[in-house]
């Protein structure tokens, strides 16, 4: 009877031995709360830079800057073109996935920085 419990025995241990931690990674590539800080880092690289924007910088210049935008609109007003270059900034869902919600809006006409935040964006 011994014998048959042996092999069981043994099969445990090298399992419990050979098990280890994963990590659970969103989707979007963000790490999860208790994860690594990649989302924080974004968000606060974001908000630095747009704290720093001055009115009248070039849609180019700010993609440069930013890179490539969360989200993005554009539409003709008044015989002009509106961009609106969406980037995150702030956490508001836990649920791995980036949305508007979570963004600062940078509002352009004519390819010219004309406001950033939700005043801005309403406003056009």
């Amino acid at each position: 009877m011994k014998a048959k419990f042996i092999p069981l025995l043994l099969a445990g241990v090298v399992s419990l031995g050979l098990s280890g931690c994963v990590i659970n990674v969103g989707e979007d590539g963000h790490d999860n709360d208790w994860g690594g800080s990649s989302w924080k880092s974004e968000e606060n690289r974001n908000r630095e830079l747009i704290s720093n924007l001055t009115p009248g910088v070039a849609i180019e210049e700010i993609k440069t800057r930013l890179g490539t935008a969360d989200f993005s609109e554009a539409y003709s007003k008044d015989n002009g073109l509106v961009e609106v270059l969406f980037y995150r900034t702030q956490r508001v869902h836990g649920d791995g996935k980036t949305s508007k919600d979570e963004c600062t809006a940078l509002v352009f006409k004519q390819g010219k920085l004309v406001g950033w935040g939700d005043r801005a964006y309403n406003s056009i």
